[in-house]
C-alpha cells in the first residue's frame, strides 16, 4: 500500500502556527515580489479569490473581508516541511518528497496492521508536533492514493482526514467520484479530449482499451491508466538530481544601467553554483537572458538571451559569474529600462566524473574554499558571504512588504512569548 500525505492549506496553515488568532480568518500569501496569488486559505477560496490572481486587482477584497496577506516566506515554510517530513519518516523507511508539502510513504509489510489507526495517528503526532494539519490516503497504487488523499481532504467530517482504499468496492466507487480533469496526471488537454468521447470520470478512463490511451496518450497515459484500475506501474522515486538550474527575478523596478543588472546576473549566478555544488554537479554551459517589461507598452521592448559554452566543467561561484557576465555584456544594450535578467545553467554533470581539459581547468583552489563558504552561509541562516562583485550591502531585495517572521530559521525573530 501507498499512502500520500498532504499538508492542507501548508503555507497559510504555516503563518497561523505563530498566530493562532488566524484561524478561521481568510489568508492569502503572494509569489515573489508581492505579485500574484500562490496560496490561500479556505476562506479565501470561499470569497472567489483565483490562484494566480493579480494582487492588486484583489486589494479591495482584501480590505473589505478582512483578509491577511502575507509575502512568501520560504525560510519558514521550507523549515515547516522539512520538520513534518522527519516525522513521517518515522512511520516507514521508504519515504518519497514528492513537493514541499506532500510525500509518498510506501507501506509493504503492513497487511496486518490497521491503517486507518496509522494515519490517525499520523495526523495527531505530526500536528501536535508541528501545528500543521495533514490529510493522508491510503491505496494500492500511488495514483488511487492521489484519489484517497482528496476524498480524506474534501469529506474531514466523515474520514477524520483518513481514507483507506482497501477493497474493490471502495476502489470503484473512489475513482467513479472522481472527475476526469482531477486525475492526477492527466492535464487540460487531455481531459477536453477524454470529455468529448464521453469520458467524464477516472472509472470511465479505466475502462478504455490499452491501445487508444498508448496511442494517444503514450505509455504513460497507459500506466496511469493501470494505476486507477489498481496495478501498480509506478514506485517510489529517488530524489534526482537537476539537469538544468535557474534563477531569475523580476525587479522592483525597471533599470537602465549595465552594472545594475550586472550585479543581479552575478548573484544569480553564485545562487546556481551553490546549488550545482550542493547536488555535487558541474555545469559545461549557461545562459543568461535579460528582458523589459511586456507589460508596459509605452515603453521601447527588448529581450535577449546567450548560451555560453565554458571551456572546462565547473561549479565555482567565481567562475560561473565570470562567465555569465561574459554573457551578459554580449546582450545588454543601453536604452531600454530591464524588468527581469536571469542565469540557467547547462549540461550538468557529476562532479566527481568531470571530464579534465587538456590546455584549461577549473581552478581546484575553489572547492575548498567554497566548501567553507557554504557551510558558513548555512550555518548563519542566508547568504552572508559574497563575491566582491556582489552588493554587499543586500539593498537588493525582493518586494516582500508582507513578510512574516522567520520564527524557526532566525533567533532575532524568534517567537516572543509574554507571560503574566
Amino acid at each position: 500500500m501507498f499512502a500520500l500525505v498532504d499538508a492542507n492549506n501548508f503555507y497559510a496553515s504555516c503563518e497561523r502556527v505563530f498566530r493562532p488568532e488566524l484561524n478561521g480568518v481568510p489568508i492569502v500569501v503572494l509569489s515573489n515580489n508581492d505579485g500574484c496569488v500562490i496560496a490561500r486559505s479556505n476562506e479565501a477560496k470561499a470569497l472567489g479569490i483565483k490562484m494566480g490572481a493579480p494582487a492588486f486587482e484583489f486589494e479591495k477584497t482584501f480590505e473589505k473581508e478582512g483578509v491577511k496577506v502575507f509575502s512568501s516566506n520560504y525560510a519558514l515554510y521550507g523549515d515547516m516541511s522539512a520538520r513534518v517530513m522527519n516525522i513521517l519518516a518515522t512511520y516507514c523507511p521508504d519515504v518519497e518528497v514528492y513537493s514541499i508539502d506532500e510525500a509518498f510513504l510506501r507501506f509493504d509489510g503492513f497487511k496486518h496492521f490497521d491503517l486507518q489507526k496509522i494515519g490517525e495517528e499520523m495526523r495527531r503526532v505530526v500536528t501536535q508536533g508541528t501545528g500543521i494539519p495533514i490529510s493522508v490516503g491510503f491505496a494500492p497504487t500511488k495514483a488511487l492514493a492521489k484519489v484517497a488523499n482528496k476524498i480524506a481532504k474534501k469529506f474531514q467530517n466523515a474520514t477524520g482526514g483518513v481514507y483507506v482504499i482497501s477493497d474493490p468496492y471502495k476502489l470503484e466507487k473512489a475513482i467513479r467520484w472522481t472527475e476526469i480533469g482531477d486525475v492526477w496526471g492527466i492535464g487540460r488537454q487531455h481531459a477536453k479530449r477524454l470529455q468529448a468521447l464521453g469520458v467524464n470520470n477516472a472509472l470511465q478512463f479505466t475502462q478504455m482499451s490499452d491501445h487508444w490511451v498508448q496511442k494517444h496518450m503514450s505509455i504513460v497515459g497507459l500506466r496511469l491508466k493501470k494505476e486507477l484500475a489498481g496495478e501498480r506501474t509506478l514506485d517510489l522515486e529517488e530524489e534526482k538530481k537537476k539537469q538544468n538550474i535557474a534563477t531569475t527575478r523580476s525587479f522592483d523596478k525597471n533599470y537602465t544601467e549595465y552594472e545594475d543588472i550586472r550585479e543581479r546576473v552575478v548573484t544569480f549566478s553564485v545562487t546556481c553554483a551553490a546549488k550545482l555544488r550542493k547536488q555535487d554537479s558541474c555545469c559545461n554551459a549557461l545562459m543568461v537572458f535579460v528582458h523589459t517589461n511586456s507589460f508596459r507598452t509605452d515603453q521601447a521592448q527588448y529581450a535577449r538571451n546567450i548560451v555560453v559554452k565554458l571551456p572546462y566543467p565547473t561549479n565555482s561561484s567565481m567562475e560561473i559569474a565570470h562567465f555569465a557576465e561574459y554573457g551578459l555584456k554580449k546582450i545588454f544594450r543601453k536604452g531600454y529600462g530591464y524588468k527581469k535578467a536571469g542565469v540557467i545553467v547547462l549540461d550538468i554533470t557529476p562532479a566527481d566524473s568531470a571530464q579534465r581539459m587538456l590546455f584549461e581547468n577549473s581552478d581546484p583552489r575553489h572547492a575548498a574554499i567554497f566548501a567553507v563558504v557554504d557551510k558558513l552561509n548555512k550555518a548563519i541562516g542566508s547568504p552572508k558571504i559574497k563575491l566582491a562583485s556582489q552588493d554587499l550591502g543586500r539593498t537588493w531585495k525582493m518586494k516582500q512588504e508582507r513578510l512574516s517572521p522567520r520564527y524557526t530559521t532566525r533567533l532575532d525573530e524568534i517567537i516572543t512569548i509574554h507571560a503574566k
